[in-house]
């Protein structure tokens, strides 16, 4: 599986990405996170980088928040 022959061809650029695609993802991250359990005013105050980093491991996320919260009996 190749990448195709448009982006080998000698003057042509790569898409750039838009400041609103980029909104639009990490608001999709940040969301995804509040899913995982971490809570929203935590992760609204995480730099973009951290947020990025996190969503990457979902596991580990869900291991942290576990080891956090409270053991209800």
């Amino acid at each position: 599986m190749g990448t195709g022959r448009t982006l080998n061809k000698a003057p042509r650029t790569r898409p750039i990405k838009s400041p609103g695609e980029k909104r639009r993802r990490l608001k999709a991250q940040r969301a995804r996170l509040v899913r995982l359990g971490l809570g929203e005013e935590t992760v609204v105050k995480m730099q973009p980088e951290a947020v990025r980093k996190l969503v990457q491991r979902p596991a580990k996320v869900k291991k942290r928040v576990a080891a956090l919260s409270p053991v209800v009996a």
